[in-house]
């Protein structure tokens, strides 16, 4: 073995030179998961977090495919300044936040939402990947599985909706995101997932309907509507996502309480 300084031989420098590295490397993919959602922000006070550890890294601007422009993070000028209507419930650090208003309207909880792009997600090509069936006529319900349109939507307390009029789906995964409900001249967006598939018996006859349970009847008046009817943007399904979602915990105050 070749001996460099007294002790100091080739392997050991190779070992430290390492260690050099992996610190390096470490410390660089911290700095990097720190581009969005950073500096940390204290829920009781407000302030930002000042930990030397924790330091930024510097703005890195990214330009989006198809002409939609650059994103630089870290950007304080992107930081949600949005009123949330609720008050905690003590002053105590991650204590719960009790809505003040209609949480669903509000964006509180689980019905919040983030401004995400009020533009369509796409795919490589630019199209638009979540679509209505009837205008992506290459997709099809198969043959062995129940057609959606026209089945009825059962509120949680019993109610009817309204009727499947069309299915969006997921042009990149082949699967359904979407149910478009109408009532009369009215029509919403369903979340796939949110809607379950059951055999209800009227009578001496078994119909097939979807159940929700997230929402109310007198609640799907005031479902996120979407601009255009043959596109949804991505800041248009995280309104729709989270009034479901909220629903689940607000829809009536009985959710909101402990089971115990």
């Amino acid at each position: 073995m070749v001996e460099i300084v007294g002790s100091l031989d080739v392997a050991q420098v190779v070992l430290y030179a390492f260690w050099i590295f992996f610190a390096g490397l470490i410390w660089y993919l911290q700095a990097e998961s720190r581009r969005e959602g950073y500096p940390l922000e204290s829920d009781v006070e407000g302030t930002y977090n000042k930990d030397p550890w924790l330091q930024l890294p510097s703005p890195k601007t990214f330009i989006l495919p198809h002409g939609r422009g650059t994103r630089t993070y870290p950007n304080p000028e992107n930081r949600d300044t949005r009123p949330i209507k609720a008050m905690r419930a003590s002053p105590a650090p991650g204590s719960p936040l009790v809505p003040t208003g209609n949480p669903l309207v509000d964006g509180v909880g689980p019905a919040a939402w983030a401004e995400r792009p009020d533009l369509p997600d796409i795919n490589p090509h630019g199209d638009p990947v979540i679509r209505p069936m009837s205008k992506a006529t290459s997709f099809n319900i198969a043959a062995q599985d129940t057609n959606p349109i026209g089945l009825n939507v059962i509120t949680a307390d019993g109610q009817v909706a309204g009727q499947v009029s069309d299915v969006w789906i997921d042009t990149m995964e082949s699967v359904i995101r979407y149910y478009e409900v109408t009532n009369g001249n009215k029509s919403f967006m369903l979340p796939m997932h949110f809607a379950v598939l059951r055999n209800e018996l009227r009578g001496k006859i078994k119909n097939k309907e979807f159940y929700v349970h997230a929402l109310m009847a007198d609640q799907y008046k005031d479902i996120p509507s979407i601009a255009k009817k043959d596109q949804i943007t991505m800041l248009e399904e995280e309104k729709i996502q989270a009034y479901f979602g909220g629903g689940n915990l607000y829809a009536t105050p009985q959710r909101a309480e402990p089971l115990l």
